[in-house]
């Protein structure tokens, strides 16, 4: 047995005072009784009156009140499970991991932006299942559809260039991904949002986007970087700093392609932003893309409630109220 208000126990110490006037009410009569006639002429001039009735009325009325605190105490035991149901959207969210989300061109670079941008996103969402996909040359589902932000969080904060093994960068390659983490839902809820430098290098994502759109699935992408681009650079275990070279041994300089990230996104639905630097409008912005989308029940996690007891000690209060107004003070007659 738990207790849901047990801050309410304080309650009983008012019942110590409430007895003392009971017991001093109770004296004060007896004492005026007995200045009116003597104690061995009461029984003759009160013969009605039954003095044991009296204190059982006021027990009856004692243990109501002690019913009553508990009730409010919200006695507990058993539990119930109960599964957690809210209206939202299913959003999975794909971030670039190629080497090219290195460049600095936005600091601190594009990458580490990418990610807070995706924290102030999900700071944002209320209801809404997220899941994360991690992208280069393939994709990989890091974070299936969840709603446990901290699970994402986890995940996020994990996300490195080393996360997927293959090199170079697959538009389309992320957006089948996410088909696949969508199966199940309700398409007309499907969102992606993608954060990449929109450098393609293999693959057709206008047409990717465009089956994807047919799924349901509308996708909205975010640029990370600027168009006069910057140098990649990398840095070793030793924590040496070196530029990215080419198979030509030339330097790779990485610009941000718009183009293809505003024809993604029109062709599923959906909108395109340039992402330069950290913006506090921007999760606002993004919000209300989302805002926009049809919404659905989403079945979360199951919670634990305990079964509520309080209506018993309500009951029995009431009983005893009521018996404590059948009975009265006389005595019965013969």
């Amino acid at each position: 047995m738990t207790f849901g208000r047990p801050h309410h126990v304080y309650l009983f110490f008012l019942l110590i005072p409430v007895i003392i006037l009971f017991l001093t009410g109770n004296r004060r009569r007896q004492k005026a009784l007995e200045s009116f006639a003597r104690k061995e002429l009461l029984k003759e001039l009160l013969p009605a009156f039954d003095r044991k009735k009296s204190w059982i009325k006021a027990v009856l009325i004692g243990l109501a009140l002690v019913l009553c605190i508990l009730a409010l105490m919200r006695p507990q035991g058993g539990i119930l499970e109960e599964k957690e149901k809210r209206r939202g959207l299913d959003i999975l969210i794909a971030i670039d991991t190629s080497k090219s989300m290195l460049a600095e061109d936005v600091k601190p670079n594009r990458l580490d932006l990418a990610k807070t941008v995706v924290r102030d996103v999900a700071a944002k969402m209320k209801g809404d299942r997220i899941g994360l996909i991690a992208f280069s040359g393939t994709a990989f589902l890091l974070c299936p559809l969840t709603v446990d932000y901290s699970a994402f969080m986890l995940s996020l904060e994990s996300l490195d260039v080393n996360a997927i093994p293959r090199g170079g960068t697959s538009l389309s390659g992320a957006i089948g991904e996410a088909v696949k983490g969508f199966t199940g839902t309700h398409s007309k809820a499907g969102v992606l949002l993608m954060i990449t430098d929109g450098e393609d290098q293999e693959g057709d994502p206008v047409n990717a986007a465009v089956q994807a759109k047919n799924d349901g699935i509308t996708i909205f992408t975010l640029g990370v970087g600027t168009v006069e681009g910057d140098l990649i650079t990398s840095t070793d275990e030793t924590g040496r700093r070196s530029f990215v070279m080419d198979k030509q041994g030339n330097v790779v300089k990485s610009r941000l392609n718009e183009a293809t990230l505003r024809q993604v996104a029109s062709s599923a639905g959906g909108q395109y932003i340039r992402v330069t630097g950290l913006n506090d409008a921007l999760p606002d912005m993004v919000g209300g893309w989302f805002s926009k989308m049809e919404q659905r029940e989403i079945e979360g996690g199951t919670r634990k409630l305990y079964r509520e007891w309080f209506q018993l000690p309500l009951i029995l209060a009431l009983l005893l109220l009521i018996g404590e107004a059948l009975l009265g003070e006389r005595k019965k007659e013969g």
